[in-house]
């Protein structure tokens, strides 16, 4: 066994110390996780590499960029906002990623046919459990709590493709701020929030509709201008914080569940258009369930890894999980609004091996999950998978079998692979595919 797969499996032995899966009586079958035991069943997707990333909280750890432009952002918005001397929002930023589907969805009036709920996107522990999707779903419980003006920030979890710009575990920075009517029209008392056939002491009695694209029903034209217009500014002064004075932006009209009107920031860097956050005026909807409903909210998400990789020129996603202390020298001690340029610690070459199976008469190219298969190649090969492309797919004209080929492109960060050492990974890969989905080796 090469020194790669002893490496992963000794990671794979300490997770399952942490995640346990185990049969009780009546044999049923529960997942363990730092202590907390969960029953599984046909939802349950998370693996013990993913699960192996809980508790790393990247944004909180010294010298990592992530931290670097955490602490920036909430620089800004200390600095921005303050009241009597002191910073108006609060920091959350070590809240628990094991949520409910009511806090993930339900609560930000996600439709139950939305494609980010499926079991192809997320990281399910049961049918009523997950790894969350984004911070925003601690949205409702901050509001529940009583809070106007808040960060949330943490780690969240999503299945997705495998390339230098993708990984399951990244980090996000959500926001609400919410005004009282006093707050928001303080010199045009004459103004008002809600439209006059609004109850604001009975919100649900009035259908909050979203067919108009400049506002929600409930609210006025006035309040949702000037929210509007605070958002774009505070938001633009934040990526001229982080991107200097001159950074080109504009604005895109976007869709969210949980806001309308919506929109997404661009920015123009290296001569092409940059999606750098998310946001819009949060649905009335969910203000009013959690609690008095006399105020009108802004919020939005932005990622920490996609600024970061902007901002420091970092090539490859995978590097912000790198203990060297080649790459982490470059972030430590330095001034937080230094321009830093990563510097490459050594250029390691690729190797790269394709993989092609026959699948088995219950599965078609259509209805094989990449998904699935991206988390298995992960799970197997560790973080020396750099990038895993579906490179074909085929439908042999006469016996009607379907084939898949996938091109999976192994490196690692702080080392030479030997293609010796690849081919055993790429074979105890090979093994797993075989043995999980009944395929066939072409």
């Amino acid at each position: 066994m090469t020194k790669i797969l002893f490496k992963t499996n000794r990671i794979l032995s300490a997770v399952l110390t942490k995640c346990k899966y185990s049969t009780a009586a009546k044999s049923v079958a529960t997942v363990q996780i730092n202590g907390k035991e969960f029953i599984s069943d046909d939802y349950t997707n998370v693996t013990p590499k993913i699960l192996s990333y809980l508790g790393r909280n990247l944004h909180l750890e010294k010298n990592n960029p992530l931290s670097l432009v955490r602490q920036r952002i909430v620089n800004y918005f200390y600095s921005s906002f303050t009241q009597r001397g002191n910073p108006l929002f609060s920091v959350y930023d070590n809240l628990s990623p094991i949520v409910t589907v009511k806090q993930n969805f339900d609560d930000l009036l996600i439709p139950l046919d939305h494609p980010s709920r499926v079991k192809s996107d997320c990281y399910y522990i049961n049918r009523d459990t997950l790894l969350r999707g984004h911070m925003t779903a601690h949205q409702s419980e901050l509001l529940k709590a009583g809070l106007d003006n808040f960060l949330m920030i943490g780690d969240v979890y999503r299945r997705d493709e495998i390339d230098s710009t993708h990984f399951p575990v990244f980090h996000q920075v959500d926001a609400v701020r919410s005004q009282r009517k006093d707050e928001l029209f303080h010199d045009k008392p004459d103004l008002e929030i809600f439209e006059p056939t609004f109850d604001p002491n009975n919100p649900f009695a009035f259908p909050n509709s979203i067919d108009d694209p400049m506002k929600q029903s409930c609210h006025t034209l006035e309040a949702t201008k000037l929210m509007e217009a605070q958002l774009k500014n505070h938001l633009i002064g934040l990526v001229k914080c982080l991107f200097g004075k001159n950074i080109k932006h504009r604005w895109v009209e976007a869709y969210f569940p949980f806001t309308h009107p919506s929109w997404e920031l661009e920015i123009y860097y290296e001569n092409d258009w940059l999606e750098v956050l998310g946001c819009g005026i949060v649905r009335n909807e969910i203000l009013a369930s959690a609690g008095p409903n006399n105020s009108i909210a802004y919020a939005f998400g932005l990622g920490l890894e996609r600024l970061a990789m902007a901002l420091y020129k970092i090539p490859d996603i995978r590097l912000m999980w790198s203990t060297d202390s080649g790459f982490r020298s470059q972030f430590e001690n330095v001034d937080l609004n230094a321009k830093i340029k990563y510097k490459p610690v050594s250029s390691y070459p690729q190797c790269k091996n394709d993989m092609s199976f026959w699948l088995p008469p219950n599965l078609t190219i259509d209805t094989f999950m990449n998904n699935d298969f991206y988390d298995l190649v992960r799970d197997i090969g560790g973080d020396i998978i750099e990038q895993v492309k579906l490179k074909d797919k085929f439908v042999h004209p006469k016996s009607k079998k379907h084939s898949l080929c996938y091109s999976i492109v192994y490196r690692h960060l702080e080392r030479t692979l030997t293609q010796g050492e690849v081919n055993q990974v790429h074979k105890e890969i090979e093994k797993a595919v075989v043995d999980n989905y009944n395929v066939v080796i072409r």
